[in-house]
């Protein structure tokens, strides 16, 4: 079955990156000119994603402004001959079919997810969460689609991580299928040192069957007293198994300053009107 919706939940208060994130979504940070979301965005229409619900809250109504017309803005750059970049501005509203929702509570990123569930429907859905920016030719968002695809099961995309890195994110139990492919039977969240699975953690995407809503229901707060979308997929790989895909592309935290960095440079380096100027000046600081 082709996945055709995307929730991107977008409503966690963005702490790490304070005093920024004061008065600006971590998610409407730039990378270069396009805010992170953006990227994610455009991740998941190239995936071949038409319908995509972002779950906000509070303060973060800049998210929808930037993907809603601009009318001053418009007719402002058409009056001077800025046809290429209002084109540019217009495609941004056009990428997809964007909705919105807020969570009341932030009650953790299962109860985000449970917020989506009327959008979703009886079908299965990528998430991309909002704090990970993932570069590449192949979109991840695509990859996880076609495992989706071939086994029909639920996805996570995974990577290895260090050992102090995984008792921050999760672990997954893994037996190899092919190629980059991973059959996950269990799974756990922010585990002690001898509750490790292995050092393949979930890193910012998945798709999920609808039962998954079912599962959440009956999820009880787990780590942070929230309650863990991690919890309730474990209890998806116990009973039916799900796919882990080792991604090809490039992961930025947009939650954490060291990575807002790196997505920054590294992408400015790359950008076809920046790039080879911003080379040079690297090149020319005395470090």
């Amino acid at each position: 079955m082709k996945i055709k919706k995307a929730v991107i939940p977008a409503a966690g208060l963005g702490t790490r990156v304070l005093p920024a994130s004061k008065s600006c979504p971590k998610e409407m940070l730039n990378i270069v000119d396009k805010p992170a979301i953006q990227y994610i965005v455009e991740e998941a229409v190239k995936s071949g994603i038409e319908d995509i619900l972002i779950i906000t809250n509070r303060g973060k109504g800049v998210i929808e402004d930037h993907f809603d017309r601009s009318p001053e803005l418009e007719e402002r750059l058409l009056a001077s001959g800025k046809q290429a970049m209002y084109d540019e501005v217009v495609a941004i509203s056009k990428l997809a079919n964007i909705n919105f929702v807020r969570q009341k509570e932030t009650k953790g990123l299962g109860h985000a997810i449970m917020c989506a569930e009327s959008f979703v429907g009886n079908e299965p859905f990528a998430v991309l969460y909002g704090d990970d920016v993932i570069m590449g030719e192949d979109p991840v968002c695509g990859q996880l689609c076609r495992a989706y695809e071939k086994y029909g099961k639920g996805v996570v995309g995974i990577k290895e991580v260090s050992m102090e890195a995984i008792q921050k994110y999760s672990s997954m139990k893994t037996q190899h299928i092919e190629g980059n492919l991973y059959g996950i039977s269990d799974m756990i969240e922010k585990p002690k040192p001898e509750e490790v699975f292995s050092l393949f953690s979930i890193l910012g995407r998945c798709v999920l069957p609808p039962q998954i809503f079912e599962i959440l229901r009956n999820t009880k707060p787990g780590a942070g007293n929230e309650i863990q979308l991690t919890d309730a997929m474990k209890q998806l790989a116990v009973t039916e198994g799900m796919i882990g895909v080792d991604f090809v592309g490039t992961r930025y935290d947009m939650g954490n300053k060291l990575g807002i960095l790196k997505a920054t440079v590294e992408t400015a380096l790359n950008h076809k009107e920046v790039g080879d100027d911003f080379r040079e000046y690297l090149k020319s600081l005395k470090l």
